[in-house]
């Protein structure tokens, strides 16, 4: 009965291995969105992502971003769904900059939230120290 038991644990996870080696699924992997510039839930979340950041600067005196368009995403599988944007958007002085945004979304829970919102300089530099 042990030795049944072990045969279909190593049948079954060999199945999941040759599934992710194969670049069907990888849980929990970060996925490149394609067409992001056309994907308007995307843009939408971008949007979201410097209004959310105007909401924070504005009431601490700083200064509102425009929202231009979100050039790159990819996604992660959480509990719910992690975005990763790198958001275009203009200054207060209409000075062009990139920012990344990360953002959760939970659909079911109508639940939205930016994790990050920053320079896409500073944004590289931490992923680089927390690694």
């Amino acid at each position: 009965m042990m030795a049944v038991n072990i045969a279909i644990l190593i049948t079954t996870l060999l199945c999941i291995l040759s599934t992710a080696s194969c670049g069907r699924l990888i849980v929990g992997a970060r996925t490149e969105i394609a067409d992001v510039k056309t994907n308007m839930e995307m843009q939408e979340l971008g949007k979201f992502a410097v209004e959310e950041y105007n909401y924070k600067q504005t009431n601490n005196g700083g200064e509102a971003l425009k929202f231009v368009e979100v050039v790159e995403a990819e996604k992660q599988v959480v509990s719910g769904m992690k975005y990763y944007l790198n958001i275009s958007a203009v200054d207060h002085n209409g000075v062009p900059r990139m920012f990344t945004s990360v953002v959760v979304v939970k659909p079911w829970l109508h639940y939205k939230k930016v994790l990050h919102f920053g320079d896409s300089s500073t944004f590289h530099q931490l992923q680089h120290t927390t690694m």
